[in-house]
């Protein structure tokens, strides 16, 4: 019996997914809920398992292609055998032996693009961008082919539909912004023989559009402070032991910079909120981004409700939340709806950085290395452990004393931790 292997449910607002690589081949075995195939969103890497065990049928999508939910990627066949799978490489080798002659090539029909303007011209008609784009279009009234295509081979994604509706329509620009690799100069022949090619990810180019798009967006500014770390580095260093015996996770930095952050956005409740449209939308309740770099790029896990947290809670929450980024198992869940966001490229050795917003919110926080400086106290000139923080905000809806305050009640709260625990 034969058993499809189908892409599954891939979360809201992905509609799409790119083969990354088969683990299995045609003819091999597999066990139930071994990993079969891995797939790449714009915002997630999956496996999907075998739904069944038995030998590997057919492949029906290669790597590489783009397939939406619910498409069959292959069959397994629940009574395969060794036998059968040597029948299928028989079966793959004999067209090698007997090689078809080439036929004369066909030529390619002229493709109709009428209605299309400077879109990408794929013939595409309204529902081949997809079901779930033919919806919207015929909801919101929005055409696809006035909408800027990011899928591939100019299909429009659901995503792209919803960025367009929510920005009343907004046609694709008189002429779509060519590919990198075309912008690029050809590169002299002997450098170009010791260059390697490699196709961005889904992921890559999710964050290389949404950073951009934040720019093109929003008006950003960025401000600085910094703090002197002495409490807090103090308050670790006698409560670290006696903390990961009681709470099973190491006491670090994130904890206090998120709390210190979530009493910060309840008094300057702008940062916390974001605009649609001609509103602006005012959030009470506070789920933070942290920032993680992985291979693949940067993700963001989202910590719900941190202002009903404890620092020990925060603290295990970005622990799951960092292995899980590290081993490619975040689910699209845990990266959607953060308010604020915070980034520390002070693991990394950065004194100082302008962070760019994680769109649609209006602020983000930069951590940086601590490094010890002379600074003045009481009069004398001592050597304490400062950090640069750099908050940048969308000026469209955070004024200057509003984002500078904002930092100055995270530097409070920070040199004088009781801040936290009293809620001050």
């Amino acid at each position: 019996m034969a058993t499809e292997i189908r892409v599954p449910t891939l979360g809201e607002s992905v509609s799409e997914a790119t083969i990354a690589r088969w683990f299995k081949k045609p003819g091999e075995a597999v066990a139930a809920d071994e990993p079969l195939v891995e797939l790449e969103t714009d915002k997630v890497t999956l496996e999907v398992p075998a739904p069944a065990s038995g030998v590997i049928a057919e492949i029906v999508q290669a790597e590489g292609a783009t397939v939406e939910p619910g498409a069959v990627l292959g069959t397994i066949d629940e009574g395969g055998t060794a036998a059968a799978a040597k029948k299928t490489e028989k079966a793959e080798e004999k067209p090698a032996e007997k090689p078809a002659p080439a036929a004369k090539p066909a030529e390619a029909p002229a493709v109709s693009t009428q209605g299309y303007g400077n879109a990408p011209k794929t013939g595409l008609a309204t529902e081949d961008h997809g079901p779930a784009v033919g919806r919207l279009a015929r909801e919101s009234g929005v055409d696809p082919a006035q909408v800027a295509a990011s899928g591939k081979d100019g299909r429009v994604t659901k995503g792209d539909m919803l960025a367009a509706i929510a920005g009343g329509g907004a046609q694709a620009p008189a002429a779509p912004a060519p590919a990198p690799a075309q912008m690029r100069a050809p590169s002299a022949p002997d450098d170009a023989s010791r260059e390697e090619r490699v196709r961005m990810t889904k992921l890559r180019q999710t964050i290389a559009r949404r950073l951009k798009d934040a720019q093109n967006t929003a008006a950003m500014l960025t401000t600085f402070n910094d703090v002197d770390m002495s409490a807090v580095m103090e308050m670790r260093k006698t409560y670290k032991d006696v903390f990961e015996k009681k709470h099973g996770v190491k006491l670090g930095f994130m904890g206090f910079f998120t709390k210190a952050c979530v009493q910060a956005l309840k008094e300057l409740p702008a940062v916390n909120a974001e605009i649609d449209g001609t509103d602006l939308v005012y959030k009470n309740y506070y789920h933070v981004g942290i920032a993680v770099g992985t291979e693949k790029g940067l993700v963001v896990p989202v910590v719900r409700d941190a202002d009903q947290m404890s620092i020990a809670e925060i603290e295990k929450q970005i622990g799951v939340y960092g292995k899980k980024a590290r081993d490619g198992k975040l689910s699209i869940d845990e990266m959607q709806g953060g308010t604020f966001t915070i980034t520390n490229g002070g693991i990394y050795g950065s004194l100082m950085s302008t962070p760019i917003l994680n769109a649609p919110q209006s602020g983000i926080l930069g951590m940086h290395r601590i490094e010890e400086r002379p600074v003045v106290r009481g009069g004398q000139v001592v050597v304490r452990p400062m950090m640069y923080l750099a908050l940048s905000y969308d000026h469209r809806i955070v004024d200057g004393k509003e984002a500078v305050t904002f930092l100055v009640r995270v530097k409070e709260a920070l040199e004088d931790p009781a801040r936290l625990v009293l809620d001050l």
